[in-house]
């Protein structure tokens, strides 16, 4: 499964009400190391089908960037049964990622 595009209208659908775990990737295409880790969140997305894979453009979804206190990105967090369960900043190497997962 590919990753899922998260808007303030489908954020409590896809996450705070999903039964997998949810990792999220608070994003922006100007932004380097966004673009050197988003081929790995989307090559985890493909991978694990136990999780749901979200990704957040903070320029388009300032209110979901606001309401998590996003300053820096990426910023990814994992969401299980709708509350943050880890948080981690900047870019990471794939082993990293996933033990966010744990």
């Amino acid at each position: 499964m590919s990753y899922i595009t998260v808007t303030k209208d489908n954020f409590n659908e896809t996450v705070l009400n999903n039964k997998k775990p949810v990792l999220l990737d608070f994003w922006a295409s100007w932004c380097g190391p966004c673009r050197m880790v988003a081929p790995i969140v989307e090559e985890i997305a493909e991978e694990r089908d136990d999780i749901t894979v979200g990704k957040v453009n903070v320029d388009e979804q300032g209110e979901l960037a606001k309401q998590f206190g996003i300053m820096s990105i990426p910023t990814l967090i994992v969401f299980k049964e709708g509350k943050i369960a880890k948080q981690a900043l900047g870019y990471m190497p794939k082993e990293k990622i996933l033990a966010l997962l744990d």
